[in-house]
């Protein structure tokens, strides 16, 4: 039985879909049981094993009867033997079981399926909302009701640099790590209102069978529920530009006691957090929050030493934006650059954090003393927005 199901699972790989088994968190470690869909830890992910091996069964069944039929018709009934030529032309029997039998099939692949797919996007009775926009490259997650209501944050990859530049081995999880995970309870029902920010991304976890595009200006609703505690690993799976391979999903599912403790300790930094963008900040309090920004927003692309990586992403270091006039560089930052991997920020940090890392920019490294208008203040990016 097990060489079968190894068969089966080897002629599945095809069929991919949510297969991508090599990158989940399964009992074993990752990379586990590379052959065959793993089972997840919810119902829905439970039930798309079963439909794979329900339809690849069928289909299986259905190959081996037709082509054994094909085949010993062939060698039965061949000239050499004197075989003569039959013909089942308006024979009603043979018109009956050929439009009988693969009604039955479908319907028989077709309930289940439905039924599965049905449930799939029935979010009604859920005990928390959380709202999931794609940027590039990073997630945003804003817990909209709930206990955690009001919390947000992005989720941003987090394997270092020297892994990924090949001067470091690569980790156990290598670009499947991210420095704020989503925290959810265990045993509870959460729906996922999805959306996208700039162009259209995926948000999939195979282990939580959810797999739902997000689409810009567009709200996508799907919903799971944990049943065992856990980090739980996903991708984007559309491809969303240049840097679509560094945007990884992790969800992390604990107790209740433990969710309970994470809610008061977001709470007390969204408090802590609070940012007034009337506020008369001192030029040392911006660089300071800015350097803090710069670490969770830029350095992927920009690098601590704001050098930049040569052919991919410009220097900040002695650029001509940053010297220059505030207004360019603030539009840049608001706004973005078409045509490169500059994104738009401005839906992503609040005037406080882009008056920050502005102002962090224009102080750092060698720029120092060289630019014009040292200062950025967030009133300032409140008016340009």
């Amino acid at each position: 039985m097990q060489k079968l199901r190894w068969l089966f699972g080897a002629c599945a790989m095809p069929l991919g879909g949510l297969a991508s088994a090599a990158v989940q968190d399964m009992p074993g470690g990752p990379g586990v049981n590379q052959l065959n869909l793993p089972v997840g830890v919810t119902q829905i992910s439970q039930d798309i094993v079963w439909l794979h091996w329900l339809m690849l069964i069928i289909c299986m069944v259905i190959f081996v009867a037709v082509f054994g039929v094909m085949f010993y018709s062939i060698w039965a009934h061949r000239k050499s033997r004197g075989a003569k030529p039959a013909t089942f032309h308006e024979h009603v029997g043979v018109e009956i079981a050929w439009t009988v039998i693969p009604f039955i099939i479908v319907i028989a692949m077709a309930l289940p399926a439905t039924r599965t797919v049905v449930a799939m996007k029935d979010t009604s009775g859920s005990d928390m909302t959380i709202k999931v926009t794609g940027y590039q490259w990073k997630w945003g997650y804003e817990y909209v009701d709930g206990a955690a209501a009001g919390v947000k944050f992005l989720s941003n990859l987090s394997t270092p640099q020297a892994q990924i530049m090949g001067k470091e081995p690569k980790g156990p999880f290598y670009l499947m790590e991210v420095d704020h995970p989503l925290i959810v309870p265990v045993g509870k029902k959460i729906r996922l209102a999805v959306t996208a920010g700039d162009v259209i991304h995926s948000w999939a976890v195979q282990s939580l069978g959810v797999k739902q595009d997000a689409i810009p200006g567009f709200i996508r609703n799907t919903w799971f529920r944990a049943d065992k505690v856990g980090e739980y690993r996903g991708q984007c799976s559309e491809l969303c530009g240049k840097d679509h391979a560094f945007m990884p999903i992790v969800v992390k599912v604990v107790s209740e006691q433990d969710y309970a403790k994470w809610v008061d300790e977001q709470k007390k930094l969204l408090a802590a957090a609070a940012d007034n963008p009337s506020k008369e900040w001192t030029p040392a309090e911006l660089i300071a929050r800015g350097e803090k920004v710069y670490a969770a927003n830029c350095v992927a692309c920009h690098q601590g030493s704001g050098k930049g990586i040569v052919g991919a992403f410009p220097a900040l270091d002695g650029s001509k934006i940053v010297l220059g006039p505030k207004a360019d560089q603030i539009q840049v930052v608001l706004k973005g650059r078409q045509g490169t991997a500059m994104q738009a920020f401005g839906l992503q940090l609040n005037d406080v954090e882009i008056a920050a890392v502005i102002d962090y920019t224009r102080s750092a490294w060698g720029n120092a003393g060289k630019g014009q208008d040292p200062v950025v203040m967030p009133a300032e990016i409140k008016a340009a927005r």
